[in-house]
């Protein structure tokens, strides 16, 4: 399925894959698929000219800004050309300036990926819509450090789903 249309513009969005989250006493749902397929977005993303963004979620507990938990997982590709968000709420949209980068390259699009699917992930998608993006949620790059991840990611996609949120597969995207 191709994201992109004639007229419109997209933004790959990444959100919170960072060490502490791959450190938790519960691992990451399937995380090097999660990686592998985020990585793999990211590279077909910047070959077709797309905006890559970066969030970095941070708070008082697990994720201090600064701190090697809060920094980006070593094996994702991040580059200065990308844009980088650093947030302290679940919306990713929430008390940041991601709005404004959006808009200042006309983006319409958003395809989603990160952590984690009931948080964070969830509540950008959400915001996103409720903002008038066409969001799209790459249904095998986004996971969860949770006993039932495998679980929460099913419901987490039909329940997006029903809200309208475009579902795919890493392999079907095309930017």
């Amino acid at each position: 399925m191709k994201i992109s249309e004639p007229n419109s513009t997209t933004a790959l969005l990444i959100i919170d894959v960072q060490r502490g989250l791959f450190q938790k006493a519960t691992p990451i749902y399937r995380a090097e698929e999660l990686l592998k397929n985020i990585n793999t977005l990211v590279k077909e993303a910047r070959h077709a000219g797309v905006l890559v963004v970066y969030v970095q979620h941070s708070d008082n507990l697990a994720l201090i800004k600064g701190s090697d938990e809060w920094q980006l997982h070593p094996q994702l590709k991040y580059q200065k050309i990308d844009s980088l968000i650093q947030k302290e709420h679940g919306n990713a949209f929430e008390g940041t300036d991601l709005r404004k980068i959006l808009d200042d390259r006309s983006v319409n699009k958003l395809v989603v990926t990160g952590l984690v699917t009931h948080g964070c992930v969830r509540a950008t998608c959400l915001g996103a819509q409720k903002l008038g993006y066409h969001v799209t949620l790459v249904s095998d790059a986004h996971s969860n450090y949770h006993e039932k991840a495998a679980q929460l990611i099913v419901e987490w996609n039909q329940k997006l789903l029903a809200q309208k949120v475009k579902l795919i597969p890493t392999a079907e995207v095309e930017f």
